[in-house]
C-alpha cells in the first residue's frame, strides 16, 4: 500500500453519486469505483460490478466470482485476507471495472462504457501500472483499442487466457470471466504469472523507476 494512501476503497475520491447514465441511476444500489493500492503495479479490470460487489462496494468481492479472483491473487502474494473478505487487505494490486454501476437485468451498453471511460482512464494514469489483467472479452477488447496496435476483433479471451500481450507502456495478461474458469484455467493463470511475469523484471516494460 502506498505510504500516503488513507484507504483502499475509492482512494481517488471519484464521484460516488454519479448520475451520467439515467437508466442506471434508479436500477443500481450504489456506484462501485476502484479499490486497492494506488501504487500498484498490477491492475485488474472487469466489465461491471457483480451483485456481491455492489453490495460490498468493492470490485471482485463476494461469491459470484470475486472469491475466486481474490484467492488467485492471494496465492500470488497480492492479497493478505481471506477470499471471502468484503474489504480485502491488498498490496501492489488495484481492482476496478469498465463501468461503475450494475443494472440487475442486463450488461453495460456501449454508451455506458464510453461514459465511464474517464473514470478508468484516470485510474490508469494515476496508478501507472506495469501489468493490466483484463477479465473477460469486453475489458480485453476495450483496452486493446487504446493500448495495443492490434484490432479489437483479433482478441479472444478464451484463446489468450493466461498469456502476455505487449501493450503501449505495459503488458496485458487476459483472464477468463470467473464463471467460465475451470480449476485448470485458474492454475494456468497462477503458473503464467509466477513463471512469466513475477519471475522476471516486468518493470522493463516502461523502464519504470523503483518505488
Amino acid at each position: 500500500m502506498d505510504a500516503n494512501q488513507a484507504e483502499f476503497e475509492n482512494p481517488f475520491a471519484m464521484d460516488a453519486d454519479c448520475e451520467n447514465c439515467a437508466e442506471l441511476c434508479g436500477a443500481r444500489d450504489r456506484v462501485v469505483h476502484g479499490y486497492g493500492d494506488v501504487g500498484a503495479e498490477f491492475l485488474v479490470v472487469g466489465n461491471r460490478p457483480t451483485a456481491a460487489a455492489e453490495r460490498n462496494g468493492v470490485p471482485f468481492t463476494g461469491p459470484d466470482g470475486g472469491e475466486l479472483v481474490q484467492s488467485i491473487f492471494a496465492d500470488l502474494g497480492f492479497v493478505r485476507s481471506e477470499p471471502d473478505a468484503t474489504e480485502p487487505e491488498v498490496q501492489n494490486v488495484f481492482f476496478t471495472n469498465l463501468t461503475r454501476c450494475r443494472h440487475p437485468e442486463r450488461g453495460p451498453t456501449d454508451r455506458e462504457v464510453d461514459t465511464c471511460e474517464p473514470f478508468l482512464n484516470a485510474e490508469i494514469r494515476m496508478i501507472n501500472p506495469q501489468i493490466i489483467v483484463p477479465v473477460g472479452d469486453r475489458p480485453l477488447r476495450e483496452l486493446a483499442v487504446e493500448y495495443t496496435t492490434r484490432r479489437p476483433d483479433s482478441f479472444d479471451v478464451e484463446a489468450e487466457h493466461a498469456m502476455t500481450i505487449r501493450g503501449r507502456g505495459f503488458e496485458l495478461v487476459p483472464m477468463k470471466e470467473p464463471a467460465d474458469m475451470s480449476g485448470e484455467d485458474a492454475e494456468a493463470l497462477r503458473e503464467h504469472m509466477r513463471e512469466n511475469v513475477l519471475s522476471r523484471d516486468y518493470r522493463q516494460t516502461k523502464g519504470r523507476q523503483n518505488r
